[in-house]
């Protein structure tokens, strides 16, 4: 072969390549100027104000998913209501919770060669009170149920143990005095009654007690997940259950609804959702059969909330939190709710 022809091969292929890269950006940003469009038949979104402060009125503040251009940002429904039309704040958030005039929005900060994200601590008003930086992408968030404490996790890279999966990260933030725990990992583990040290611990979903003190967590090692109760003022964690992940507790504490690996389900869809009876230690499996990965919401004593799929990012499901009934879709194109008022 010529070195003339050599060159013309070489040529050739740079020009495929970039091509199909030209291709890929404008498609990108197609499909990004169609998420900028209102879907057709979808929710009715107008702006307006929104408050996280107790009363008001029974409603739910979710992260709104609909194509349009209010997507991303937080938005109102009354809780009777969750098919009405919804008030967008102009505020965006990737994850997001509220309790007691408090919220935290994660959210992504643009930068000229990759986004950064943070967790923002927001007053009733959506203003910032404060802003944390984040060491990967978030995937969950809580407040307690008296608005003091807050907590997020993200997931990170670059961890030793953890080769090229992700890890996670898990922060705790005491909006009264400032208190900061960075990482989960810094607490003490007690396992199966023991002291408990590893390199490949891993925390996430945290789950706030009303006495603004306990909670509750995922803790993963050695292959196994664990339900862990945490007590911030003696900085430990308890295991309690073997095979817990992103539990949620009960508005009265006696209840947490999780989700569970079960055996013989497919492994990109394993989890299923369960109640579990604290003091008896009797497990409930719920009316839903699909694979749930998500932290469930409840949205009353009897009532837990999730997200599923959906056509345009995420759709909002409901079910019976002791067994009965069948899940019911709530609301389409929506994510993260959290109940006020």
């Amino acid at each position: 072969m010529t070195l003339q022809r050599r060159i013309l091969i070489l040529l050739t292929a740079v020009l495929v390549l970039a091509g199909v890269g030209i291709v890929a950006v404008v498609r990108a940003s197609s499909r990004a100027d169609e998420r900028n469009q209102e879907q057709a038949g979808g929710p009715r979104i107008t702006p307006g104000p929104l408050s996280l402060a107790p009363g008001g009125g029974r409603r739910i503040v979710f992260r709104n998913m609909a194509w349009g251009p209010h997507r991303d940002e937080l938005a109102s429904v009354p809780a009777d209501r969750p098919e009405g039309e919804r008030t967008a704040s102009g505020v965006s958030c990737l994850r997001f919770y509220a309790a007691a005039g408090t919220g935290v929005c994660l959210r992504s900060v643009k930068g000229g060669v990759q986004d950064s994200y943070r967790a923002v601590v927001l007053d009733a008003r959506l203003k910032e009170v404060s802003s944390h930086p984040l060491a990967g992408i978030p995937t969950r968030a809580r407040v307690s149920p008296g608005g003091h404490l807050v907590a997020w996790t993200v997931f990170v890279g670059g961890d030793s143990y953890a080769g090229t999966k992700f890890s996670t990260r898990t922060s705790v933030l005491d909006t009264r005095t400032g208190k900061y725990d960075a990482s989960l990992e810094d607490f003490a583990v007690v396992k199966d009654g023991h002291p408990y040290r590893a390199a490949d611990v891993n925390f996430w979903g945290v789950t706030f007690a009303a006495d603004e003190r306990t909670f509750y967590a995922t803790l993963a090692t050695g292959g196994k997940t664990y339900l862990v109760r945490g007590d911030l003022a003696e900085r430990t964690l308890t295991t309690v259950r073997e095979n817990v992940e992103c539990p949620s507790l009960s508005p009265d504490g006696t209840r947490i609804v999780f989700k569970k690996r079960v055996p013989g389900a497919p492994a990109d869809a394993p989890w299923r959702l369960y109640a579990l009876d604290l003091a008896s230690g009797a497990e409930t499996p719920l009316a839903e059969a699909r694979s749930v990965d998500d932290q469930a919401v409840w949205t009353d004593d009897r009532t837990v909330a999730y997200s599923l799929p959906g056509d345009f990012g995420s759709d909002l499901y409901s079910v019976p939190a002791d067994g009965s009934g069948a899940p019911v879709r709530f609301m389409p194109s929506a994510l993260a709710p959290a109940y006020l008022g």
